[in-house]
């Protein structure tokens, strides 16, 4: 049987997907940062709700991924009112912990292939776009074809773990 709180980590990976990706996409630096503040928080609660439950389960790779995953966002959300530009510094950071915890997570095998294989791929993207800015490239988190490559690879893995938290009621 799923628990409330399968369902509430479910609900928190969805919005930060869908309004993570639409923020993406908005001319409105204001609505930008709202839409990326809440996306941020659903994010954080998520990920701190899958560290515990993997954490319980024993797989202790996969819920301290989840916490390195928070971790990231927490950088990626205290950078959000700053603006787009001054937001890099906390962007790289925020971006490389994502990929340190998207290859803990996807190192086991607890999730399907293609899921852990998104993942894999999100995390290359976001360690190539985390290098670049260190190494002084002009990069934005709005920034094409890094880092916004990422974004559909980390959507699709939040799927998955979607997917995988509600069919763990059937």
């Amino acid at each position: 049987m799923r628990s409330t709180l399968d369902t509430v980590a479910a609900i928190g990976l969805a919005i930060g997907g869908a309004l993570g990706m639409a923020g993406t996409f908005v001319a409105s630096d204001a609505l930008r940062e709202t839409l990326w503040t809440i996306d941020g928080v659903a994010v954080v609660v998520a990920a701190a709700l899958l560290t515990m439950k993997y954490q319980r389960l024993g797989n202790d790779l996969v819920a301290a991924g989840f916490l390195t995953f928070l971790a990231g966002e927490s950088l990626l959300l205290a950078g959000n009112a700053a603006g787009l530009q001054a937001s890099v510094p906390s962007y790289a950071g925020g971006i490389a912990l994502w990929a340190a915890g998207l290859v803990m997570v996807s190192a086991p095998s607890t999730f399907a292939l293609w899921m852990r294989l998104t993942g894999l791929v999100a995390a290359l993207l976001f360690t190539v776009s985390a290098f670049m800015i260190l190494w002084g490239a002009p990069l934005l988190p709005t920034s094409s074809p890094l880092p916004a490559a990422g974004y559909p690879f980390l959507v699709l893995t939040f799927i998955g773990w979607i997917w995988t938290l509600l069919k763990s009621s059937r």
